[in-house]
C-alpha cells in the first residue's frame, strides 16, 4: 500500500492547482487592470477544482 505517496500526490495536485488557476487570474486580471483580485478568485477555484481532481483521482481508494 502506497499511501504517504498518495497523500503526497494528493497534496501536490491541490496546490498545483490551485497555483495554476492563480497564475492563469493573475494573468487574466494583468489584461483588464486587477491582477491581484483575479488572483486571489484564482486560488479559491484552484482549491475547489483541486479537491474535486483529487475525490476523482483517488475515489476507489
Amino acid at each position: 500500500m502506497h499511501s504517504t505517496r498518495d497523500a503526497g500526490v494528493a497534496g501536490f495536485m491541490i496546490v498545483s492547482t490551485a497555483v495554476l488557476c492563480a497564475a492563469v487570474g493573475a494573468g487574466i486580471g494583468a489584461l483588464i487592470g486587477a491582477p491581484l483580485a483575479l488572483a486571489v478568485i484564482g486560488v479559491f477555484v484552484g482549491f475547489g477544482l483541486g479537491f474535486r481532481l483529487v475525490y476523482a483521482r483517488f475515489r476507489d481508494v
